[in-house]
């Protein structure tokens, strides 16, 4: 109903925003008209939107139950509850029957982001569970406040929107380790590396290893990946603020990420070997685009300005090749790896072995 006049409105349109205020619903002129007036604050602040995703992202969390025996000795060493300020990382939560691990450096990635951007949580958990991670993220309701989104408020289901979110799409930025989220939104993704510290995640994404928790390790605080993508996100921000041309209004952090993304490989030319199946068109698969996205080129012939031949087989005719050419062998990860760190990886770390079959055939 109006707050003005009284008019019933069609619940086909517009948006509902539970998160912000229970059963509130805006129609589509006043949700633009909120987003220009948020806009219009945020950019004079010289500040952007960051949406953040939860699970494998800023933490990992399992249920009690599915706790291995490896992990067992965990339940000793968990923080307190009572004072998640004092900056503890794995917390007991009984009253979700779950155990969390918040990924190295997620404190001070925060306290940074926030000075930069205008932050939220969103995640495809429940409600319940997406306001006792926002408790432990940000105890003192700094960062968050009331925009913490869960699958409960989100406008189709197994997808994740920004219609939900007050801010223009030009200016949102997104931090997600699951691409296919984000359907209608991969223009503005940030597309994280999963933290897997419990053994519980490393099983369901098909993981046959150790976990972390298991091999009592964990990512590095000084060079992990929110290390890594803090660095993108100011360097991103500085560009949109500082060295693009025209009125901040019209400026589009989607063509920024794009530019800072397209650095990555620039000046490389790729050709793969077996890396793709047979018949498989080759333009189609997710690593060729990877490559053109990172600023690279893709071919399938073999000279001279080709850099890199990628291949999980040193024994094939173009791996043989690239030895021989002095040219980079490197396995696929090496382009993965590039990808979620934003900086091309040093080649010698992603070497190519020969497989059993042409070790034999040579024998």
């Amino acid at each position: 109903m109006c707050i003005i006049c009284g008019q019933r409105l069609d619940e086909e349109s517009g948006v509902t925003f539970g998160y912000i205020h229970k059963e509130l619903r805006l129609n589509n002129d006043e949700i633009n008209r909120m987003r220009n007036k948020e806009m219009k604050e945020l950019l004079q602040r010289k500040k952007l939107i960051l949406v953040l995703d939860l699970d494998h992202t800023l933490l990992n969390s399992t249920e009690l139950r599915y706790l291995t025996v490896e992990e067992e000795y965990l339940r000793s060493q968990t923080d307190s509850l009572e004072d998640v300020t004092k900056g503890g990382s794995l917390f007991l939560l009984n009253s979700v029957h779950t155990m969390t691990k918040l990924r190295p450096f997620v404190h001070s990635f925060l306290k940074e982001a926030s000075k930069l951007f205008e932050m939220y949580i969103y995640t495809m958990g429940e409600r319940r569970y997406a306001f006792e991670m926002a408790k432990l993220l940000d105890p003192k309701k700094e960062y968050f406040s009331s925009k913490v989104i869960s699958r409960d408020d989100g406008t189709q289901k197994h997808q994740k929107g920004l219609d939900v979110v007050l801010g223009k799409e030009s200016a949102v930025l997104i931090l997600d380790d699951t691409e296919n989220a984000w359907t209608k939104h991969k223009e503005n993704l940030i597309l994280m590396e999963r933290y897997h510290f419990f053994a519980s995640s490393c099983r369901q994404f098909g993981f046959n290893c150790k976990s972390l928790s298991e091999l009592k390790n964990d990512e590095s605080e000084t060079d992990g990946a929110l290390t890594t993508i803090l660095k993108v996100l100011k360097q991103v921000h500085h560009i949109f603020f500082n060295e693009v041309s025209g009125d901040l209004v019209d400026r589009d952090v989607r063509q920024v990420l794009k530019t800072v993304r397209a650095k990555v490989l620039e000046g490389c030319k790729v050709v793969f070997s077996r890396v793709f199946p047979t018949k498989f068109q080759a333009e189609n698969h997710h690593l060729w685009k990877m490559v053109e996205q990172l600023g690279g080129t893709c071919s399938t012939e073999l000279d001279q300005s080709v850099t890199h031949v990628v291949s999980t087989d040193a024994g094939t005719e173009k791996s043989r090749w690239a030895l021989k050419e002095k040219k980079f062998l490197v396995h696929p990860r090496w382009i993965e790896a590039s990808n979620y760190f934003w900086k091309r990886q040093v080649e010698e770390n992603f070497t190519v072995e020969q497989t059993k079959v042409e070790q034999t055939k040579k024998q």
